[in-house]
């Protein structure tokens, strides 16, 4: 099992760690009260595959119940749980312009007190948390996307990034409306339609005939090695942005036959590229 504790000052950005943490496969919690997190630990032992990772965030929302960490640490410790602190700071002048942006009110601020006295004030509550932590992580000159890089290699130390991306490679019938969820959408509505042949017309675009169908022809072939040259160059870009999952959408009239068959060649070769593909179909059996 691997268990990372989350916390830091206010405004650092722990939620955005937690949320690439939980996007990259880790079971995460936020808020955890600390006397929990060695029930929280001895539950994800207990469970399947997918909670061996997990990660809980405990600061100074939990108010008195914070001062349990160290109680919880030391029952970690005896339980022979492994875990890291991972302990998210950023300067005073970052965190209080972080504050102004949002307009949200710090955990420590009263009516009397100014939004500096209470950055400080946490920063002292902070501080032996701070110096048990075993990685600390500064986020005041870091872009979402370099937190993201960062976290995930702290997280999965020589992992590729290829690997980090998810490829969703859908067809569509465009009578049916466009997938919401695509980031990139190419329409096939000018491919010759199997749909009027009449051995073709109740098949699908994954079956062996209306493929052979849709790339005997020059158009359809060269529309394929168009579009893979275009996904094999935007998938790195979106790798280096920071994106987690990328949606491909590809329709046709109805999504059943010209969509498929185009769907399930591009799944291929962005499969042969490395990236981890899901291939779907959503509109094929509606016809």
């Amino acid at each position: 099992m691997q268990l990372f504790i989350v916390s830091g000052v206010s405004g650092a950005g722990k939620s955005t760690v937690i949320s690439i943490l939980e996007d990259s496969g880790y079971f995460c919690v936020d808020n955890l009260p600390p006397e929990l997190i060695p029930k929280f630990a001895e539950l994800c032992q207990m469970g399947s595959g997918e909670h061996q990772r997990a990660a809980v965030v405990c600061d100074i929302r939990g108010g008195s119940h914070f001062d349990g960490l160290f109680q919880a640490l030391d029952t970690l410790d005896s339980m022979k749980v492994p875990y890291q602190i991972l302990f998210v700071e950023a300067d005073d002048q970052t965190i209080i312009k972080r504050y102004k942006e949002t307009r949200r009110s710090h955990p420590l601020m009263d009516s009397q007190g100014t939004l500096a006295r209470a950055v400080q004030m946490e920063r002292r509550l902070m501080k032996p948390v701070r110096d048990r932590a075993d990685i600390v992580l500064q986020t005041d000159a870091m872009s979402t996307r370099k937190l993201r890089d960062r976290v995930l290699e702290l997280v999965y130390p020589g992992r590729k990034k290829v690997s980090q991306l998810n490829v969703c490679v859908t067809s569509f019938g465009f009578k049916y409306g466009l997938p919401m969820e695509a980031d990139l959408v190419f329409d096939v509505r000018f491919l010759p339609n199997p749909f009027y042949i009449e051995e073709l017309k109740h098949q699908t675009g994954l079956d062996d005939g209306v493929r052979d169908y849709v790339f005997q022809f020059a158009q359809s072939q060269e529309f394929l090695e168009k579009l893979e040259d275009m996904v094999g160059f935007l998938l790195p870009q979106f790798v280096e942005e920071g994106k987690s999952m990328v949606v491909v959408a590809i329709g046709c009239t109805g999504g059943q036959h010209r969509s498929v068959a185009m769907t399930h060649a591009l799944a291929e070769y962005v499969r042969s590229l490395g990236y981890q593909v899901s291939e779907n179909h959503r509109d094929m059996t509606r016809a």
